[in-house]
C-alpha cells in the first residue's frame, strides 16, 4: 500500500509555457535540490515512453532513479511512473495544469510513494517528509518556471 503527497500552486505564466517547462524533465534540478544529475532518452521532444534517468540524494544517500513518461496531454496533463527499484519509489506521479482567469496556470503535482523491502517500514517517514515539503516544493516549481 502506498502513500500520496500533493501540492497545488499558481504560476504567473501561460499554460503552454508551464507545460513545456514541466514536460522537459531535465528542468527538475532547477526546483528539486535532491536531483544532482539527469539525462533524457531518447533525445528530442518528450513523449510517452521518454525515460529520465537521474542521480538523487535523499537522507544522505545517492541513488539512481528512472522515470518513464506514461501520459502526455498538452497542455493539461503529464504522468510518469518510476521504473527503478529503490527502497521508496514514486509508483505514479504527475502534473495537472489548468489556466487561471489572470492568464497564469494552476499546477497540481502529486506522487504516490511505495516502499519495497525495508522501504515498507520507511514509507510512513518518507511520506510524512514529502507531505511536509509539498507546499515548499510547489513554490520551488513556481520560482523556477517564472524565472525561466
Amino acid at each position: 500500500m502506498g502513500t500520496q503527497f500533493e501540492a497545488t500552486v499558481d504560476i504567473d505564466r501561460p499554460i503552454d509555457e508551464v507545460f513545456a517547462f514541466l514536460a522537459d524533465g531535465t528542468n527538475d534540478p532547477k526546483f528539486s535540490p535532491r536531483v544532482q544529475k539527469i539525462e533524457k532518452t531518447p533525445e528530442g521532444p518528450t513523449a510517452v515512453g521518454t525515460i529520465f534517468r537521474s542521480t538523487v540524494k535523499d537522507a544522505g544517500m545517492k541513488t539512481g532513479r528512472e522515470f518513464e513518461i506514461t501520459e502526455l496531454v498538452s497542455p493539461s496533463r503529464i504522468r510518469w511512473s518510476e521504473r527503478s527499484r529503490n527502497l521508496v519509489t514514486a509508483a505514479d506521479g504527475g502534473y495537472d495544469l489548468e489556466p487561471t482567469p489572470s492568464g497564469g496556470t494552476r499546477v497540481r503535482i502529486f506522487n504516490v510513494l511505495e516502499g519495497h523491502g525495508i522501504g515498507k517500514v520507511l514509507l510512513p517517514l518518507a511520506g510524512g517528509a514529502a507531505r511536509k515539503d509539498a507546499p515548499a516544493f510547489g513554490q520551488r516549481i513556481k520560482r523556477a518556471v517564472e524565472s525561466s
